[in-house]
C-alpha cells in the first residue's frame, strides 16, 4: 500500500486503496455535471507535469494559479507539485495591486487561469511580471494559450523516466505550496507550507468525516484557501468523491443534485441559508406558520445529548416529522456534516441545525498552521456549542499571560516567504507561533475564541472592548447582516451596521412600509428606530461600558468587490474606518455627545 508521506502520494493511494470510481471529482459545465476517474484524474495530472518539465520549470520554481474551484484545479496543484515545483494559489477576487505584488514577489514562472473574467483584471500588469514564462486558460480566452494544448504538449512529450526521478527527489519536509494571505492591512503575506504540514493536518482530522468512500462532498469555497484545500486533500485520502459547486447562488439546487454527506463552509452561508428559511417561513399561512416557527423557537433551545428532557426531545420529534424534514430535503435530504470554519459561528445557528437533524463542526485554524488547530468531532464529549472544539492530537496549544493563543506542531508553517523579520515576529525564540488570536478553555478542554488582540481597544475612558465579541452577539439579529464596533480612544463604544436587506424588505412589507431603495430606506426615521430597538435589544447582554450607545446604517452590503472584507471575509477594519469616515466622525462628533 502506498505510504502517504507528500501530497503527491495521495493519487497512487487512492488507486491502490479504494475502488475505481468515474466521479472521484466533478464539475458542472454548460448545464450538466463533468466528472472524472482517478486515472483520468492521474493522467492529467501527469501530462501537465510533462509539460511544465518541458517548459524549463524545476525543483523549486513558482507556478500560480487564478481560478475558482474545479476539477482542473486539483490537476493542476498535483502537476505543478510532482516536478518538485511550489503552488502559489491566488484568489480570484483580489485587487489590482495585490495581484502584481504576488507574482512579482513569488517570481511566479508560469499562470494559471480561469478565463477572460480573470484575464480582463490582470492582462495589463502582466508584462511587468519579468519572471512570467507562460499563461494557460481553462476556458478559451483571446490572447491566453489553452490549458488543453498545455495538457496535450505534456502528452505528445511524456516522459515517465524523468517524472519518477524526480518525484523521488520530493521530500515531506520540502515546500509545497505558498499561500498568500488576504491580510486586512498591508501587503500580502506568503505563508510556507510542506507537504509534511498539510499531511499532518489531514491524518490528525480523518476521523471525523461519518462517511468513507460511498460518501460526497459539495465544495464551493475557494481551494486557494488552506481550509478548503485541507478538506480536499481529505477527501482524497478517504476516498471521498468531491463535487464543486458552480457558483455560491447555485448551492442549493446542487445540493439537491448531488445529495452530498459532507458540506464545509463559512458562517456567513449558514447565516444566508438559515435566513432564507426563515424569509420562506414567514410566507406560510395561518396554522402551517405557526408550526414552523413553534419549531424554530424549539430548535434554538436545543441541547445535546437530550439534556433538556424527555418531553423536550418528544416535541423535536414532531417538530422534525413537520418542519425540519423540510430543511434537511432542501439540503439535499443525506448532509450527515456541515464543517464550519474561517469565523466565529453563531452558537444558535448551531443549536437550531443540530436540532433539524443537520449536524454542524465548528472549528478554528489559520493560515499559518495549516489550517486547523481545533475542531469539533463526533467523539464523546466532542462537542461543546459556542467554542471551536478540542486541540488536535499532536498540536501544543496554550494561552500566554495576555490571553493571546499560542501554538506550535507539525502544521506550523516555515515561515513568511522573504520575510525573515514578519516570521520572528510571529514565531518567538521558543517556537511558539503567535495567532494573536484571544481565547480560554473550557473546564472539558473545549478552546473557545474571545477575541482578536490587535482588534481589542480602550475607550478614554479606560475601557477595554474585544469588538469581535460584540458584532457576534449582534450579528444574531435577523435585520443585522454586518456591522464593526467602533470606538477607541471615543467615551463610548459605537457601530456601523449594514441591514439584512432582504429581512427588512419581508418586515417593511408586513408594516405596509414602501420600499424603494436600500439607501433611502436606511434614512427613514421608523427604520432607525426599528433598528434602535434591536441594538436596545442586544446591548443587555454587555455591561454599561462596553454598549453600543450610537449606530449608523448604510446604505449597501460589504462585500469583497466593494473592499469592506478580505477574501477569507473578514472585515477591513482600516479600509472600513477610511471609507466610512464622515459616518464615524458624525457618530463621535461634539454636536453629537
Amino acid at each position: 500500500m502506498q505510504k502517504v508521506t507528500r501530497l503527491i502520494d495521495l493519487l497512487p493511494h487512492y488507486s491502490e486503496k479504494y475502488k475505481p470510481k468515474n466521479n472521484v471529482l466533478a464539475g458542472k459545465e454548460n448545464g450538466k455535471w463533468v466528472t472524472y476517474s482517478i486515472s483520468a484524474y492521474r493522467e492529467i495530472a501527469d501530462n501537465i507535469s510533462y509539460a511544465l518539465l518541458k517548459a524549463g520549470i524545476k525543483k523549486g520554481d513558482m507556478v500560480a494559479t487564478i481560478m475558482p474551484s474545479r476539477p482542473e484545479w486539483n490537476m493542476i496543484d498535483i502537476g505543478i507539485m510532482q516536478v518538485g515545483a511550489i503552488h502559489v494559489p491566488i484568489y480570484p477576487t483580489i485587487s489590482e495591486a495585490d495581484y502584481k505584488y504576488i507574482l512579482d514577489h513569488a517570481e511566479v514562472k508560469v499562470l494559471f487561469i480561469n478565463g477572460k473574467d480573470i484575464f480582463r483584471k490582470i492582462e495589463h500588469i502582466l508584462p511587468e511580471i519579468s519572471s512570467l514564462k507562460g499563461v494557460y486558460a481553462i476556458k478559451e480566452t483571446e490572447g491566453v494559450e489553452k490549458f488543453p494544448d498545455f495538457v496535450e504538449l505534456g502528452k505528445s512529450n511524456s516522459n515517465p523516466e524523468l517524472l519518477k526521478t524526480v518525484k523521488d527527489s520530493i521530500n515531506e519536509g520540502d515546500l509545497a505550496t505558498v499561500i498568500y494571505t488576504s491580510g486586512t492591512t498591508g501587503n500580502p503575506k506568503g505563508v510556507m507550507l510542506t507537504h509534511a504540514n498539510i499531511l499532518s493536518n489531514v491524518k490528525a482530522v480523518e476521523h471525523i468525516p461519518p462517511c468513507g468512500e460511498e460518501g460526497r462532498a459539495l465544495s464551493y469555497l475557494p481551494l486557494c484557501h488552506v481550509y478548503e484545500r485541507m478538506l480536499n486533500y481529505l477527501y482524497q485520502y478517504l476516498g471521498i468523491s468531491v463535487y464543486y459547486a458552480e457558483n455560491v447562488a447555485s448551492i442549493a439546487e446542487n445540493m439537491r443534485e448531488v445529495k452530498p454527506d459532507i458540506l464545509s463552509t463559512v458562517p456567513r452561508l449558514l447565516e444566508k441559508i438559515y435566513d432564507k428559511i426563515i424569509v420562506n417561513g414567514r410566507k406560510l399561512k395561518s396554522i402551517k406558520k405557526f408550526f414552523f416557527f413553534w419549531a424554530v423557537n424549539l430548535g434554538l433551545k436545543y441541547e445535546l445529548n437530550g439534556a433538556n428532557g424527555w418531553y423536550y426531545e418528544t416535541r423535536l420529534k414532531l417538530a422534525n416529522k413537520l418542519v425540519f424534514s423540510k430543511w434537511r430535503a432542501a439540503l439535499g435530504n443525506n448532509l450527515k456534516v456541515i464543517v464550519s470554519g474561517g469565523a466565529a459561528l453563531q452558537p444558535r445557528l448551531a443549536r437550531v441545525f443540530w436540532s433539524a437533524g443537520i449536524p454542524v463542526l465548528e472549528g478554528y485554524g489559520l493560515t499559518e498552521t495549516s489550517p486547523v488547530l481545533s475542531v469539533h468531532d463526533f467523539l464523546p464529549n466532542g462537542l461543546s456549542f459556542g467554542t471551536v472544539g478540542k486541540v488536535l492530537k499532536g498540536v501544543e496549544v496554550v494561552i500566554a499571560n495576555d490571553g493571546e493563543i499560542l501554538t506550535k506542531g507539525p502544521n506550523l508553517m516555515l515561515g513568511y516567504y522573504k520575510e525573515p523579520g514578519l516570521t520572528a515576529e510571529a514565531i518567538d525564540p521558543d517556537g511558539w507561533f503567535h495567532t494573536g488570536d484571544i481565547g480560554q478553555f473550557t473546564p472539558v478542554g473545549h478552546l473557545k475564541i474571545t477575541g482578536r488582540k490587535k482588534e481589542i481597544f480602550k475607550t478614554s475612558l479606560g475601557k477595554y472592548i474585544s469588538p469581535e465579541q460584540l458584532e457576534n452577539k449582534f450579528k444574531e439579529s435577523p435585520f443585522i447582516d454586518a456591522l464593526m464596533i467602533i470606538g477607541e480612544n471615543q467615551k463610548f463604544a459605537a457601530a456601523l451596521v449594514v441591514p439584512d436587506f432582504n429581512h427588512l424588505k419581508n418586515w417593511c412589507a408586513i408594516k405596509e412600509v414602501t420600499y424603494t431603495t436600500d439607501k433611502e430606506m436606511v434614512e427613514l426615521p421608523r427604520i432607525k428606530k426599528r433598528y434602535q430597538v434591536e441594538i436596545d435589544k442586544y446591548n443587555k447582554f454587555f455591561g454599561a461600558t462596553e454598549q453600543v450607545k450610537r449606530i449608523e446604517l448604510l446604505g449597501q452590503e460589504w462585500t469583497v468587490d466593494t473592499g469592506e472584507l478580505t477574501a477569507s471575509m473578514k472585515l477591513r477594519r482600516n479600509f472600513i474606518m477610511t471609507k466610512y469616515s464622515d459616518l464615524v466622525n458624525k457618530i463621535f462628533s461634539i454636536n453629537g455627545d
